[in-house]
């Protein structure tokens, strides 16, 4: 079999944009889109904070656009996921969905992360009507209105700091009776005049027609003072963390102990030679689609080094 020069595992905008720079410099990448073709910025409407879209984009025809731009410098992308990886041999092999085995002189693992959700079915329903696990993303929408932030440590302090500047009134649900974030931040949050938090309080639901209108909540659930209620809100941030999707690559290459994939000083380059991390499953910091895009780029110039380097 002969290995593919450059495989991209991940479509989302560090894998496109790695399928880019690889096509551009004549290396035939191969990208597998996997489970979610776009990745996991389709999981929102528009996308207004992507340079080159001034009035604001639909995600799923900015990835579109990627994906074209990727195709038309030689990207080949196949509707395909990797079901299990060997690195400990090169060039290396992945299995793919379809029993295929492919063998790969590099890898770009551009397969992000996931925002943990509380397990709502509502959360379904109303995603991206309402319900957001990105602030930064999302919170321009919600300007002078009321949302909701799910989580007590400092992500979500963070959220809700960062939507208190935009928004009329935050709610802070918190599901103990204290914040997990530290001193400092927790201090912030309790004295801002635009968010209220709401102590042993769990969101069970959420109503509204069409849109997120509000949400159900329960105070000290279980207990014999126990209380339920409905919050009028126009949408709901859960901040309660984020999944690196690196299991498939644990057992090879080194994660920390969220399971984000440990890279060497900035960079994308693993300790593991010709495999490189780019986008959220090595970004446990920013998590934002320009910087997943920026690290792509960069993951494709070093495995076109590396390449060289190798005589590949």
């Amino acid at each position: 079999m002969e290995p593919i020069r450059c495989l991209i595992i991940g479509s989302g905008p560090a894998g496109y944009t790695a399928g880019i720079y690889a096509g551009r410099a004549g290396l035939k990448p191969v990208i597998l889109e996997g489970l979610q073709p776009g990745g996991q910025l389709t999981t929102t409407t528009i996308v207004e904070n992507f340079p080159g879209y001034p009035e604001g984009v639909d995600a799923f025809q900015m990835m579109g656009d990627l994906r074209q731009q990727a195709e038309r410098f030689g990207a080949e992308v196949r509707s395909q996921m990797v079901t299990k990886a060997d690195f400990s041999q090169r060039p290396y092999r992945v299995e793919l969905d379809n029993g295929d085995i492919v063998a790969c002189h590099t890898i770009i693992i551009a397969t992000g992360a996931s925002a943990k959700y509380l397990g709502l079915a509502d959360e379904t329903k109303y995603q991206g009507s309402g319900v957001s696990a990105c602030a930064t993303c999302d919170g321009f929408f919600y300007r002078k209105k009321t949302v909701a932030v799910v989580g007590g440590g400092d992500t979500a302090c963070e959220e809700a700091t960062y939507l208190a500047g935009l928004a009329e009134k935050v709610y802070l649900v918190v599901r103990k009776p204290f914040l997990r974030a530290s001193e400092a931040m927790a201090q912030r949050v309790l004295s801002h005049e635009k968010i209220e938090v709401l102590f042993e309080t769990n969101v069970t639901g959420l109503y509204g027609d069409g849109v997120v209108e509000g949400a159900h909540l329960v105070w000290r659930k279980g207990e014999t003072d126990e209380k339920n209620y409905d919050l009028p809100i126009d949408g709901l941030f859960l901040a309660i963390g984020h999944k690196p999707n690196s299991d498939l690559f644990a057992e090879w290459i080194e994660v920390d102990a969220e399971g984000y994939i440990v890279t060497k000083d900035g960079t994308p380059v693993t300790a593991l030679p010709g495999i490189f991390a780019a986008g959220d499953v090595a970004d446990n910091r920013y998590r934002q689609a320009i910087t997943a895009a920026a690290s792509g780029c960069k993951a494709a110039i070093e495995a076109n080094h590396y390449l060289k380097e190798q005589g590949l």
